[in-house]
């Protein structure tokens, strides 16, 4: 059976704690004699632009003694109307491991369903699993593990929030969410997720003793058309020291990047000394060098 990494529901939750704990150790242990990919071929299709996605996925091969291809919509069939399922079974003939960064969840989805290699999701517009891989990462090696904890998200009911809500389900951790009315997550997602959700009219409210505190841009790539309307939805959901004070004072602030300082998070809280973004960005490296060994080597 291919193994395909669509959502974090994919992973039990030893298996998530596993690459949690995987992750760390090749961040601290790093082998250039380790080459568990040898010969082995990515191929990246980005129909959304990418600094983190791209950077860590193509490291994390090259470490691992293989190697990726970039492909974009411009330079390939898919973006001429090639039939999904077309592609996907030509693709996955020719390489080990596709990691997909598109804008429709169906797309990855249907990817799967045809490629005979694992399929990775590097972002839909309904969730990022490898972003939470590597805020888990981030939290356990600096907290320890987050099962019991309270993380507040604050802002956009977007595919960073679902991913937060997928990550409470299987961790077991409870999740406070302020959102603004209509930007509210996805309610099938909310439901599957049973009483680890509880939702708050602000954030200060959301805040209250939680562990960690994250938040997201307000207007995501492909919604700057909305950007003047969500900054009047969004004016009172900024994440800053009075927000910060309302957690324990031993939170951790997130953030996926990038970030608009003065918008969704204040400047003293994201360069403050509770911000851990840029661990947490390096972190898509490791914890993503730990998928690409569960999913590509052959156990």
């Amino acid at each position: 059976m291919t193994r395909h990494f669509i959502s974090l529901l994919d992973l039990s939750s030893d298996e998530f704690r596993g690459l949690i704990h995987r992750a760390i150790e090749l961040k601290n242990n790093r082998d250039s004699n380790y080459q568990p990919l040898k010969g082995q071929v990515l191929a990246m299709i980005f129909e959304k632009s990418s600094t983190r996605t791209r950077i860590s996925f193509e490291a994390g091969m090259s470490h691992f003694g293989g190697s990726a291809i970039f492909l974009s919509p411009r330079d390939t069939q898919l973006g001429r109307g090639e039939p999904l399922q077309d592609s996907a079974k030509v693709i996955s003939s020719m390489v080990d491991g596709i990691m997909l960064r598109t804008n429709g969840h169906d797309m990855v989805t249907t990817f799967a369903q045809y490629s005979s290699v694992p399929v990775i999701n590097g972002l839909t517009d309904q969730e990022h699993p490898c972003q939470l891989l590597a805020d888990m990462q981030t939290y356990f090696e600096l907290r320890g593990d987050i099962q019991g904890k309270t993380v507040a998200w604050i802002g956009d009911g977007n595919n960073m929030c679902h991913s937060y809500i997928h990550a409470a389900t299987v961790l077991d951790f409870t999740l406070h969410i302020a959102s603004p009315a209509g930007y509210m997550p996805d309610t099938a997602i909310v439901a599957a997720a049973g009483e680890r959700v509880k939702f708050f009219d602000t954030p200060l409210a959301a805040a209250e003793q939680a562990d960690l505190v994250v938040t997201d841009v307000w207007a995501s790539m492909g919604q700057e058309e909305e950007q003047k309307q969500r900054e009047i939805a969004f004016k009172d959901y900024q994440v800053n020291a009075e927000v910060m004070a309302m957690a324990n004072k031993d939170a951790l602030f997130m953030h996926c990047l990038p970030a608009h300082r003065g918008e969704e998070v204040s400047a003293d809280v994201i360069d403050g000394v509770q911000s851990v973004v840029f661990p947490e960005a390096e972190n898509r490296l490791h914890a993503q060098k730990a998928l690409l060994e569960f999913l590509l080597t052959k156990k």
